[in-house]
This record gives structure tokens, C-alpha cells and sequence, in this order.
């Protein structure tokens, strides 16, 4: 049995969320993966499962209010990123979840067992295994030519960002009634796919450059200035797989360029060049006719909360403040 909380409705891209009270829905209800999940402590409830459905990419919450076992194997063009409580029972495969900030990455194909005590909570992003590797290999072409044979284990700092991603995706649609601002599916989903490339393919570089390397830093960094202001002034947002797929580069060596060339990663200055060009519109526009989530979402910030501390602390200043100004 399951009981329905909250449905689809027109304009909002597939969202789901159900009170279980039966095992084999939660299984039923992923059908990207071939799974059979068995109940294994006691009580009528199972799990509080949500689910938002972006096509070729899903987000999927489950809270578990009976201890599972999940078993089975993900389709071949099917990979994951997830994220589980961490408690010294909890197992992903061979994996233990109580290791500190743990992040799980799931090839297409691959079978698993995975077991989520009571109380615990799974959140996790599936995308497009061949979108996922094409990205991947850009950013990363000699570690991701072939994907892992098993799931990987990653330690991340970031893991507290990507779950926030995650639930503030489910959150957005959820609260979204189709009355006012567009929900920016295709922002969502590049937000959420660039977060779970920067956990998973990243790495660091300790290498010590020479003179020449260093020479070479500065020109991928004023090239890839260059292609970052061209796709603002055309109303595109950049992300690090078009900086890489443009000048022909891995992540690392983008990575290492622009520390050289300002002294921010690559993602860092993304996002502060949409935070520039969201106060040049504010501080020109006519506060009759413009609003700080236009302008913002304009830029591809999507949580507006997030976005007024970065803008604030970027320019001593609220969004709001600019626009009166």
C-alpha cells in the first residue's frame, strides 16, 4: 500500500512523493534499476520517498522509516551519485557508509546490495551514463576514458553542498504552482550535473609548473575570459565543460590556469562573473520593470536564498539595495 502526499500537477516536471507502506513500490517506483528491496525491521511504515523526474535525469529522496535491503542492478546507460546517512550499519556494496563525508558513484550496469537501517535517509542523482562520461571525459579525459568497473567510494567536501542541491531541486519544484518565474529545468539540470562532475571527477594536482607552463596558464586564462564573457553577452551560462570543450583542455589544467590567472577555481569565477553581470543589469534597470529574481535567475541562480549571501558578501550590499540605488 502507498499513500500519495503530493502529485504532478500542470508545470511542475514530473514530481513525485509517496508514504510507502509496501517494499516492492519503492522498488517499483526506480525503474531505471532492476531492484528488490526487503523489509527488514518491524512496522507498517517503510519510507517517505521523492522523486523528481527531469528526463534524462532524476532525483530521488528516500527516508527510511524500516530498515531495507535493496538489491539488484542499474541499467546500462543508468549512473548515480548518492549520498546515505552515515551510520556504522549502513552499506553501499562492499562500502561502508560511517566513513565520513562518503559520496558514492555508480556505474551503468552495476549490480548492487545496499543496506539502509531505519532512520536512514538516501538522496541521490541519476543521470544519462553516456552524457555523464562524455562530460566526464572532457574534464578528466585520461582517468574517465572507460567508466569504473565497480562503484567508487569518494571522500568529498563538497558532499554537503550536492545534498543541498539535491533537496533544494526537490524543493523548488514542489513549492513551484506555475504562477510565477519559470522553474529553469535546464539550469536545474546542468546545476546538478556540474555539482556531481566537480565531486567526482576532480582531482588535485600537486605538480610544480615551469616557466613556460606558467606562460601557458596565462593565455588559457585569458582565452577562457574571453569565452565566458561572450556566452553572458549572449545570454548563455558557461559551465566548466564548455571552458574545456572550447580551448581544448582537462579540468585540471583549467583548474591550475585560473589559479594562476585570479586566484579562484574555475568554479568560483563562474559563478562571480553571474554575480557581476546580475549587479550591471540591477544597477540599470528600472525597479518599476525588474525584479531581483529575474535578474537572478536570469544569471542562473536559482536559490535565492544562496545567491543573496554570495551577492552580499561580494558587494557589501543586498541585490535589493542595488536596484533602489
Amino acid at each position: 500500500m502507498l499513500t500519495k502526499r503530493f502529485l504532478p500537477e500542470d508545470g511542475i516536471p514530473g514530481l513525485t512523493s509517496y508514504t510507502l507502506e509496501d517494499p516492492g513500490m519503492q522498488a517499483n517506483l526506480q525503474p531505471w534499476v532492476e531492484m528488490e528491496c526487503l523489509q527488514l525491521s518491524h512496522g507498517r511504515r517503510v519510507a517517505d520517498f521523492d522523486c523528481l523526474n527531469l528526463g534524462r535525469q532524476k532525483i530521488v529522496r528516500e527516508r527510511q522509516s524500516a530498515s531495507v535491503q535493496k538489491v539488484g542492478r542499474a541499467t546500462s546507460d543508468f549512473c548515480t551519485v548518492s549520498i546515505s546517512s552515515q551510520d556504522a550499519t549502513a552499506r553501499f556494496s562492499e562500502h561502508s557508509c560511517a566513513v565520513e563525508e562518503s559520496i558514492f558513484f555508480m556505474p551503468g550496469g552495476m549490480e548492487f546490495d545496499i543496506h539502509v537501517p531505519a532512520g536512514g535517509e538516501t538522496v541521490y542523482a541519476g543521470f544519462s551514463q553516456q552524457e555523464f562520461l562524455q562530460c566526464a571525459r572532457i574534464l578528466n579525459p585520461k582517468e574517465w576514458e572507460r567508466p569504473p568497473p565497480s562503484v567508487l567510494a569518494l571522500k568529498s567536501p563538497y558532499r554537503v553542498d550536492f545534498k543541498a542541491a539535491l533537496e533544494f531541486g526537490l524543493q523548488l519544484a514542489q513549492d513551484f504552482d506555475g504562477s510565477e518565474e519559470p522553474l529553469h529545468e535546464d539550469i536545474l539540470r546542468a546545476h546538478v550535473l556540474q555539482t556531481a562532475l566537480d565531486i567526482v571527477v576532480s582531482g588535485e594536482d600537486g605538480h610544480e609548473p615551469s616557466h613556460s607552463e606558467r606562460l601557458r596558464a596565462l593565455e588559457i586564462g585569458k582565452k577562457a575570459r574571453a569565452f565566458v564573457e561572450a556566452q553572458l553577452d549572449s545570454a548563455t551560462l558557461p559551465t566548466l565543460v564548455n571552458l574545456c570543450t572550447e580551448l581544448g583542455i582537462s579540468e585540471r589544467t583549467l583548474r591550475y590556469a585560473m589559479q594562476q590567472y585570479v586566484g579562484l577555481s574555475p568554479t568560483v569565477y563562474l559563478r562571480r562573473c553571474r554575480l557581476n553581470r546580475v549587479r550591471a543589469l540591477l544597477a540599470a534597470a528600472d525597479p518599476q520593470e525588474t525584479t531581483v529574481t529575474q535578474a537572478a535567475m536570469h544569471f542562473g541562480f536559482l536559490h535565492l536564498g544562496r545567491f543573496a549571501g554570495h551577492y552580499r558578501r561580494m558587494f557589501a550590499e543586498t541585490p535589493s539595495q542595488t536596484l533602489a540605488s
